[in-house]
């Protein structure tokens, strides 16, 4: 079933529609209908109850009027005390119209159903006196032709009687002193059945003073009255008094008024039924009546309520715990085309409002909105509090009129128009502009909160009711929640504290943090922390010689090393596919020169360049962290006042600042660029470019294993692929041998040939092709046609030093045949004793004895000092390792100490970018001592 509009399903009335409503009548004035000035819907009795729901409070005071006029028991006396709009007056209005109906009571809606549950069948017709607390004066008397009533018993007994009932009060009414009960009681009687409607007294005995006289009597005089007249209603059958009482604070008003209201609740306690109209549920059903000819088809109705209860199921977790029930379908149902969540609002929490009336506040409230939204062709499923179009200014108006000052400019800044906040973030993302997600996020938000922003013990509105208010079946729950969190960040009026927020008029603390943001220095503090923080995603092991974090050119050391370097380049030299200059003009800066200097091992450096699209909210991100932390420190320092909640909040926004950092740095730092050539003579550099993934655990070891994968770097290499190697460029034009180190430096200089990933994968690759006689033979040196140490298919280990040689596999085979031949006799050796008598003969030598048998010195220790090659260091260690170190550490028993002692010296000096490499290199190598001297 498609999710239609609501306005394609409920019709407003007429005057809603139109906006030709006034608040005003939405306020019942019971004198108005009592002398026949009201407008139609409240001076027509049909129109009245076709608007009017009755409640079951009503309902149970109507079926207890209609008892009593019909002298069937009921109610002698009724005290309707509710807060200020709770449908007092609307509620004696009903009495009114059921009392001194002129049709039937079948043309009356709802009534023919009380009737018959209170087992009337003929009602019958009833006099009425009404009295309004707010029209009736105590100075000024009402006039009805020759008639002067001055006193409340005065005006009751002219509305019952005329003239006569005046007659029985005359003397009590001239001087101003109530009548006794049995003069009450038998006006009563003569008017019965009858009706007496006191609306307001409150307000009329607050113009009363104690001891003063006025025309309407005094303050004692008129309380016997109200005693008198309860307890005379007692005493007819047939006769009823409704009055009404003020229960909020704001309409009792000062200490007298306070004092007066307990005097009448002690006097009408003694005989009335108290009866609060209306429950919240109720009001679903007066606000459609007075505000909708027709709120829609029930299975129109059903349908579209099921889809919103469906999705609600279906997302169970995102949403409030009574929304799984059947009963809040019910709740949907009833309360269409309005949100159930929009009554809970207003009568849960604008309602304690002291300027909030609770039924007549909430049909003003909707009237207006709904006049909006039909008139704006507002497209919703429901109306939501996310649906409240607060950019409008009637209805910003009607919702600021109830709060304290200080919320238009919010409204209009940060929760809707077009100069709002929530205006630009739904423009600039299409995923939130598509649901207006941020403008109805921040309208449910003023709703929720805004009406008890400075009284709440536990602040603000629950995500989940956010979300109840605002997200409608078929949208996406978690856009509303992304939403929640940029508006959070942007906002200066918007709190949060865990899963809730609320709107304040007070500012929260991101007006100073984002003043501070943007005094913080790029170069001085941003770039540092940035290369702090990427310092912190990078392991400690990892195969790299040294990983140099925006690191200049001349700091980037130009050897061999244990592995290739990585040079994280600046945020500003970010990579993008459409736009890779800037990164790769970096890149290949540092790639050429270290420093003035050309850079020799050009195929020793790789690269780590951020994404172009995420720098901006990098540094946005590091400048919020260090803002949020100099907030924390100016507190800690007592440098900024703030109470405690809020100094709370710094320190949960700083903590939250710095992961989100981060996470940030981790999204940026993602383009891994590889520079190459294929041919030794091409003059251009090709940048090669790919991802890695900001969600793997262990970023470095990701880079390595992206590195694997696109051969970029090599780890394990077959020997045939160093024999074709050594085919393409080096054994060329009758070239036999060629230098083996020499070849692996010339593997770190060019970048047309294999990157690999440390000498020993080179050395691995020599020795496994020396097991066979299939690629090429090795020699520790040559002397003229000789080779020294020469190796072919026996395998063995290779030392790496400049005298080494790799052999042309065919030069390796003929050389092996060559010294495979044995030597030719020498001449004269043709195995005679030679006694030719040229040679001189040796005498013989006596027997020499057998030394004697000497105990050898036992030793214990083992000294070895060697000069090295610079050059050549690396690969003479790992033999000294193999070769003799390893010796001693295969016994038990044998304690091995190595030092290394490095000397360098520079005529020129050393520049400190030099001296700082070192000496960090040093520090985490652990070295003992490490300096730098003059002469």
């Amino acid at each position: 079933m498609s999710l239609k509009p609501w306005r394609e399903i409920a019709k407003p009335h007429k005057d809603v529609r139109k906006g030709a409503f006034k608040q005003s009548e939405f306020a019942a004035d019971i004198t108005l209908v009592a002398t026949g000035k009201a407008t139609p819907e409240y001076q027509d009795a049909e129109k009245f109850f076709s608007r009017t729901f009755i409640t079951e409070g009503m309902r149970l005071l109507l079926m207890s009027v209609a008892q009593r006029l019909a002298g069937q028991g009921g109610d002698p006396v009724i005290q309707l005390q509710t807060a200020f709009g709770g449908g007092k007056t609307h509620t004696m209005l009903a009495v009114l119209h059921l009392a001194a109906r002129k049709v039937s009571t079948d043309k009356l809606e709802g009534i023919p159903p009380v009737l018959d549950k209170a087992e009337i069948h003929a009602l019958p017709s009833a006099h009425i006196a009404v009295l309004d607390g707010i029209n009736l004066s105590v100075s000024q008397a009402q006039h009805h032709g020759s008639i002067q009533a001055n006193t409340l018993w005065g005006e009751l007994a002219w509305q019952l009687l005329g003239d006569e009932g005046y007659l029985m009060v005359a003397d009590s009414d001239r001087d101003g002193t109530s009548p006794g009960k049995d003069v009450l009681k038998n006006l009563l009687q003569k008017a019965a059945p009858c009706v007496v409607l006191i609306d307001e007294l409150q307000k009329f005995f607050s113009q009363l003073a104690n001891g003063k006289q006025f025309k309407a009597g005094t303050y004692e005089s008129n309380l016997a009255f109200v005693q008198a007249i309860t307890e005379a209603m007692k005493a007819v059958p047939n006769a009823i008094l409704l009055a009404s009482l003020p229960e909020s604070d704001a309409e009792v008003g000062d200490s007298f008024g306070q004092k007066t209201l307990v005097a009448l609740e002690k006097h009408f306690g003694r005989v009335e039924s108290i009866w609060k109209p209306v429950a919240a549920e109720e009001a679903f059903e007066i606000v459609r009546r007075r505000l909708f000819e027709q709120a829609g088809e029930r299975s129109q109705v059903e349908g579209i309520s099921r889809q919103f209860s469906d999705f609600y199921r279906q997302h169970a977790e995102r949403f409030p715990v009574e929304t799984q029930s059947n009963a809040y379908f019910e709740r949907l149902c009833n309360s269409y085309p309005i949100h159930p969540e929009i009554f809970d609002r207003l009568y849960e929490d604008w309602s304690t409002l002291d300027k909030f009336q609770r039924t007549r506040g909430v049909l003003q409230y909707m009237a207006v909105i709904i006049h909006r939204l039909w008139n704006d062709n507002n497209q919703d499923a429901l109306i939501m509090p996310g649906s409240i179009p607060l950019s409008d200014s009637v209805v910003r108006n009607k919702s600021i009129h109830y709060l304290p000052q200080g919320w238009e400019p919010i409204i209009e800044r940060e929760v809707d128009g077009p100069r709002s906040a929530t205006h630009n973030i739904d423009g600039d993302d299409t995923r939130f502009g598509s649901v207006q997600a941020a403008h109805r996020t921040m309208r449910a938000i003023f709703l929720g909160s805004a009406a008890a922003a400075g009284d709440q013990i536990v602040k603000g509105v629950q995500l989940e009711r956010i979300l109840l208010a605002t997200v409608q079946p078929g949208q996406t729950v978690g856009i509303f929640e992304d939403v929640l969190k940029r508006l959070r960040d942007r906002l200066h009026y918007l709190y949060s504290d865990q899963d809730r927020f609320w709107l304040d008029t007070k500012p929260n603390l991101r007006r100073e943090m984002e003043s501070r943001k943007q005094n913080i220095p790029y170069k001085e503090r941003l770039l540092p922390e940035l290369k702090k923080r990427v310092q912190r995603v990078f392991a400690s092991r990892h195969l790299f010689a040294g990983i140099h974090i925006f690191t200049p050119s001349h700091d980037v050391p130009d050897d061999y090393g244990t592995g290739p370097r990585l040079v994280v380049l600046a945020p500003d030299q970010g990579y993008s596919k459409g736009d890779s200059h800037l990164a790769t003009k970096a890149a290949e800066a540092i790639l050429q020169y270290r420093g003035e200097q050309a850079r020799q091992k050009r195929n020793r450096l790789l690269f780590l360049a951020a994404d172009y699209d995420v720098v901006s909210r990098l540094k946005d991100a590091a400048r919020t962290y260090l803002a949020w932390k100099e907030i924390v420190f100016d507190v800690s320092e007592g440098k900024i006042n703030l109470d405690t909640f809020q100094a709370k909040l710094a320190r949960k926004n700083c903590d939250s600042a710095e992961k989100s950092l981060q996470q940030i740095v981790r999204e940026t730092y993602k383009w891994l660029l590889c520079p190459n050539q294929f041919q030794a003579t091409d003059q251009k550099i090709d940048w090669e470019a790919v991802t890695v993934s900001s969600n793997a655990a262990n970023l470095i070891q990701e880079i390595e294993n992206k590195l694997r994968e696109e051969e970029w770097l090599v780890s394990e290499w077959s020997p045939i692929h160093l024999r074709n190697l050594l085919s393409q460029w080096y054994f060329k034009e009758d070239v036999k041998d060629v230098n083996a180190l020499k070849v692996y430096q010339d593997t770190c200089h060019y970048l047309y040939l294999p990157r690999l990933a440390h000498d020993h994968v080179y050395q691995t690759a020599i020795a496994l092709a020396l097991e066979s006689e299939d690629f090429f033979g090795f020699a520790s040196g040559k002397d003229a046609d000789r080779y020294l140490g020469f190796r072919f298919g026996n395998g063995g280990h290779v030392m790496l030093d400049e005298s080494a040689l790799l052999i042309e596999r065919e030069a390796a085979v003929a050389y092996k045949a060559r010294i495979s031949v044995p030597p030719p006799p020498s001449p004269g050796d043709d195995g005679d004793d030679g006694d030719d008598g040229d040679d001189p003969v040796t005498p013989p030598q006596p027997p020499v004895s057998p030394p004697e048998n000497k105990k050898k010195a036992v030793k214990k220790q083992f000294y070895g000092t060697i000069n090295m090659d610079s050059l050549t260091a690396k690969m003479k260690f790992v033999d000294i390792v193999d070769e003799v170190v390893q010796q001693f550490t295969a016994k038990s028993g044998v304690d091995v100490s190595i030092s290394v002692e490095i000397t360098a010296k520079s005529q020129d000096g050393f520049d400190e970018g030099l001296q700082r490499t070192v000496k960090e290199n040093c520090n985490v190598l652990k070295f003992t001592s490490s300096e730098f001297e003059g002469e």
